[in-house]
């Protein structure tokens, strides 16, 4: 039996992911590390922007709030969500983040189990209109 080796990811290796809002870093997958179980990444959110609605249908999702003012949706009810504060989302609970606050919000996120193919572990429920970041833009912000 292979044992597999640990494997370090830094945020700027991985693509931005903005089809939702947000952007959406999937920093230790299957692709990138050989996880079996789920996945791990971030989220930066800008002020004003969102993560638009969607469920997981095979998943429960683990969220941190790293930095940054948020309110979540849960099935439709909002609530706060500050930093330094945790979130298990269950399974098929629809939900959506929106940066309320007046900095970038950055949230850890965590998924598991896999749903059986990619394409079939999020739904959305809702369009969004991804907000155009140039490199530069998202290096002053960080800064």
């Amino acid at each position: 039996m292979i044992k597999p080796l640990p494997k370090i990811v830094d945020l700027s290796e991985v693509e931005p992911n903005t089809r939702r809002g947000g952007d959406l870093r999937a920093m230790l997958t299957p692709t990138t590390v050989g996880a079996t179980s789920g996945f791990m990444g971030v989220a930066i959110i800008r002020p004003g922007d969102r993560i638009g609605e969607h469920y997981h249908p095979y998943s429960e999702e683990f969220v941190y709030v790293a930095c940054g003012q948020l309110e979540v949706d849960l099935d439709g009810e909002p609530h706060p969500l500050r930093p330094e504060q945790g979130l298990m989302i269950p399974m098929n609970m629809r939900h959506r983040f929106r940066n309320v606050g007046n900095v970038e919000a950055r949230i850890v996120f965590h998924l598991g189990p896999l749903a059986p193919r990619p394409a079939l572990g999020h739904v959305d429920t809702e369009e969004t209109e991804a907000v155009a970041t140039e490199p530069a833009e998202r290096e002053q912000v960080r800064s």
